[in-house]
């Protein structure tokens, strides 16, 4: 990751499940909050057509969307 020089973070949400073992060191502080999403591409790999590989997508979409919206409050209170 290219070095943000002056940008100071006070979250950094990770969202992959690697992101726990191999997150990247931020210099500009902050707390690390992981949030575990399932991975579309591998779900949608055995998907018998387009469109039930793209309901994968779709679902871990909604999900983080849902998260998103949750996460200000989730973070302060």
């Amino acid at each position: 990751m290219d070095d943000l020089p002056g940008l100071s973070f006070d979250f950094i949400v990770t969202v992959c499940a690697e992101a726990g073992a191999a997150c990247p060191v931020f210099s500009g502080g902050g707390k690390v909050v992981h949030a575990p999403f399932d991975d579309p591409p591998r779900l949608a790999e055995g998907a018998g057509s387009e469109e039930e590989a793209l309901a994968h997508y779709r679902r871990v979409r909604d999900e983080i969307r849902a998260f998103v919206e949750r996460l200000p409050g989730a973070l302060t209170g």
